[in-house]
């Protein structure tokens, strides 16, 4: 089968698609064959080696799968050639994925496989930062960075389902505005206009309740600026490079919070407030109240340039790749 491997740390020059066997399943385990596969930022920054606990080269990236069962292992109750979602322990960039049958979700909906693939990783994690782990209540405020992404136009939906008043940062008139057509009331374009001094001004210098944070650095800093007294960030991410180091002294005096939320150690550590959510998402993505955003579909002989296209800040929506 061909899969797409990392072949030592770096650029995305490092990848190259190759012929490898194809896995087979052990206990309690299917084999799907992949029909699309989302692309995350953490598989970039797995890619770098700037992720903690990341996996080594070489190795195939991918956590996210949608497609049809291929083979199935001892123990496991599911038919060969069922449509199915999930997550996966790395593999996804290729034609054929192990995946935990424990795990496996239906195809919600009539979606078709490329939206599939845009759901468990995004959707999970924009709503858990919302909801289970954010807290957000009815006529909160919340300011969500990278509106128009794969996290951020989940999140913008679900935020507005749930009644809230959202602030969006990106860093075009093309991604705010699609981020409006799905629920955005107040939209930032961080590369013209300080998103501090904005959310100021729409706030009438109170600040937001919540805070969605997947860039890190600098901007974590600056949105605990952002935050109202006894306000709350979530963050679920680095897409800058590097992590936020809050000054305890703004909390400390603010009577703010800092939560991190990662989704692969919460699955491990707390499945049930993780996948709580998926009963939700499942019925407001089947029946279309809400919708998976996929912006741009790749070859996978072309995930290096699919990466690239992400890094660019060139995307909007999920970014996925087709075997």
């Amino acid at each position: 089968m061909k899969a797409a491997q990392i072949t030592e740390f770096g650029d995305t020059d490092v990848m190259e698609v190759t012929e490898t066997d194809e896995p087979e399943p052990g206990e309690g385990q299917v084999r799907i064959e992949v029909k699309a596969a989302g692309i995350n930022f953490a598989d970039i920054m797995q890619r770098r080696g700037h992720y903690q606990g990341g996996p080594e080269p070489p190795y195939v990236p991918g956590m996210e799968v949608a497609g049809i069962i291929d083979d199935v292992g001892e123990g496991v109750n599911r038919e060969v050639g069922e449509e199915v979602v999930s997550l996966v322990n790395g593999g996804g960039y290729a034609e054929y994925a192990i995946a935990d049958a424990r795990g496996l979700l239906e195809v919600p909906g009539e979606l078709s496989f490329e939206e599939a693939a845009g759901f468990p990783v995004q959707w999970l994690t924009a709503h858990n930062c919302l909801h289970e782990w954010g807290g957000l209540e009815e006529g909160e405020t919340v300011l969500i960075h990278a509106a128009a992404g794969g996290v951020g136009s989940a999140a913008v939906q679900l935020a507005d389902e749930a009644g809230a008043e959202i602030i969006g940062t990106a860093s075009t008139e093309e991604k705010l505005s699609m981020a409006e057509e799905l629920g955005l009331d107040h939209p930032v374009q961080y590369t013209e206009e300080d998103f501090v001094d904005r959310v100021d001004e729409i706030t009438d210098g109170e600040g937001v309740d919540l805070v969605l944070d997947g860039i890190g650095g600098e901007t974590t800093d600056r949105s605990l600026d952002a935050l109202t007294s006894f306000g709350r960030m979530v963050s679920f991410g680095a897409a800058a490079g590097e992590p936020g180091r809050p000054n305890t002294a703004d909390l400390l005096f603010g009577n703010k919070k800092v939560i991190g939320y990662h989704l692969g150690r919460a699955l491990n550590e707390k499945p049930m407030k993780v996948m709580g959510a998926v009963p939700e998402l499942t019925q407001l993505l089947g029946d279309g109240t809400l919708e998976v955003q996929v912006g741009h579909t790749f070859d996978l002989e072309d995930a290096a340039e699919a990466h690239q296209f992400i890094e660019d800040r060139k995307s909007s929506g999920k970014v996925v790749l087709k075997p």
